[in-house]
This record gives structure tokens, sequence and C-alpha cells, in this order.
């Protein structure tokens, strides 16, 4: 049994939103269908015009409110796919170019897809992968703006706490809400999902974007958001960290040589590219020299 105090709080449900208001917090989760065609109409203009993925939650989101100060903090689809590399990939990028690839992007955009692009508007090249990098954002409606600065390398209250997160304390609010998912025209599967929990003493986010290219590449891009609810002033740790084998090399660590099964879970997927050695998975990678790569740690202060 835990001994945690459990804080004050209050809990708000409507048929496609939860959230909860704990101190100077308010949470809410988005969770809604699949966008309609309307929508994904709108959305694909807004990011560009690149194609979207075949299932789109446009219109689900996460936004933390931080009433005292005003801060607004979100993630949501638009902003995701605003990440994906919209055009020719350059360096950096981390283009995965596999023999299918060009045939798969014209079944996506040419005239016979069931997508097709507005005959006006000429196909355009893009991240076949849905890869995004994108670690959230302060939203319009935020009256104020924080500035991220490097953490402390030495400075324990500069980092994640893994033992208060995996204490076995009560959880107040807790959301999944998937933004896209893709399957790469039967070649893999990417998708991007967030996670909250909201404990007595913190709040813990978990965005996690996973890609699979079948006998390429393995990649994942997390960002982890932690707030210690006790924090004077209260301190915002944000680390965002990126990963990346070849196919095989993750193909080698299955529990069974005749079960595929795991390299369908991106909690396994992911926990297999932090266990091997980090000047491969954060550094070299699949050699596609992805950005994404490595492990960034910020804090901001709220004022």
């Amino acid at each position: 049994m835990s001994a945690t105090a459990v804080p004050q709080h209050r809990l708000l449900e409507s048929p496609n939103s939860r959230a909860i208001e704990i101190g100077p917090w308010t949470i809410t989760a988005q969770t809604n269908p699949i966008s309609n065609a309307g929508e994904s109409d709108a959305l694909q203009a807004a990011i560009g015009g690149i194609p979207l993925p075949e299932m789109t939650f446009g219109n689900n989101s996460l936004v933390l409110e931080h009433r005292e100060s005003g801060w607004k903090y979100a993630f949501t689809t638009e902003e995701a796919l605003k990440g994906v590399r919209n055009g020719e990939l350059g360096e950096g990028d981390g283009g995965v170019k596999v023999g299918y690839a060009d045939a798969w992007l014209k079944s996506r955009t040419g005239v016979s897809s069931d997508i097709p692009m507005p005959t006006t508007v000429p196909t355009k090249p893009f991240d076949w992968t849905y890869t995004t990098i994108y670690p959230g954002h302060n939203t319009q409606s935020s009256s104020t703006s924080i500035d991220w600065r490097p953490a402390e390398r030495n400075n324990p209250a500069h980092t994640i706490p893994l033992s208060e997160l995996t204490r076995h304390d009560p959880i107040l609010f807790y959301a999944e809400i998937p933004l896209y998912e893709d399957e790469l025209h039967d070649n893999g599967a990417s998708h991007l999902l967030v996670r909250i929990r909201v404990m007595p003493t913190c709040i813990f986010i978990l965005q996690r974007f996973t890609l699979r290219v079948d006998n390429v590449l393995f990649r994942t891009f997390d960002t982890r958001i932690y707030h210690s609810l006790i924090s004077s002033p209260p301190l915002i740790i944000r680390e965002t960290s990126g990963w990346e084998a070849p196919y095989d090399r993750v193909k080698w660590r299955l529990p069974k040589r005749d079960d595929m099964t795991p390299l369908t879970d991106p909690m396994w997927i992911a926990k297999i590219l932090s266990e091997i050695p980090s000047e491969i998975s954060q550094e070299i990678g699949a050699g596609t020299k992805w950005r994404g790569l490595g492990t960034k740690v910020e804090v901001a202060t709220l004022k």
C-alpha cells in the first residue's frame, strides 16, 4: 500500500474528452474517432498537402494549462505532422530509401489512388515513413512562453526520477491518445501515441513515435515531460531521445525465433533499442544520419 497523500483534485468528463484539475494545473485529453473526409481535407491543406497517414486522429490532443502563469503546452496531430519532411529529403532527415518507396508514393498520390492529390497541385515528395521529432508546442492561446535551457548534468532536480515513476502510487488520471498510424503500404508501420499519468506527486507524459520498415530498420523517438507538483518555483523537465538500428539487429533479440509478434510492439521495440549500446543505437543508428538520434534534456521554470 502506498502512503502517499492524495492532493485535492477534480475529474471532468465529456463524451470525447477527459480532464483533471489539480493544484494550478488543468490537463485535458481529447480522444475522438478517425478524422472524416472533410476534416482530413482541411488537415492535409494545413500541413502542406502531403497525404495523411491511413489512420489520422486529427481531433485528438493533450493540453496542459498552468493557470497561475498562463502557460499552455499541447500535443496535437496537426503540429506533429507538420514535423514530417515535406519535400525532397536531405541531410539529417533520416530518409529511408527502399525499392518499393517510389511505387508506394505513387500509390498514395497518383491518379488511381484512393486519396488522389488535387489535379491542380503537382505531387510532391515527402517522408513516406511519417517520421517526426515533434516534442509538443506552446499553444497560440498561451499567455506566456517559457525558455527551455539545457539541464545541468549533475543537478538531481534536472533529472526525471525513475524511482518515483515506478512507485506504486495511486494514478489520479491516465489517458492514451493516438495521433496517427500508417502501415506503409504493408511494408511496416509508423505510429505516434501520447500517454499521460498524473500521480499525487507529479505529472508525467510520454509521447512515442515508432517506425518499423520491414527488413530495413527500427526507429523510436520519445518525448518525456515531467513535473514535480511540489517543485518551487514550478520546474518542467523535457527529455527527447531518438534511437535507430538495422532491422536484423533488433530481430535477432526476439525471445522466440518463430514468434515475430514482438516486432509489432512499440514497447518491446523501444526496450530493445535502449538496450543496444548507445554508440550504436544513438550515434550510428541504421546509417541514415537521422538528426533525431541521441538524447537531449532541457528544463524550464514557470513564473
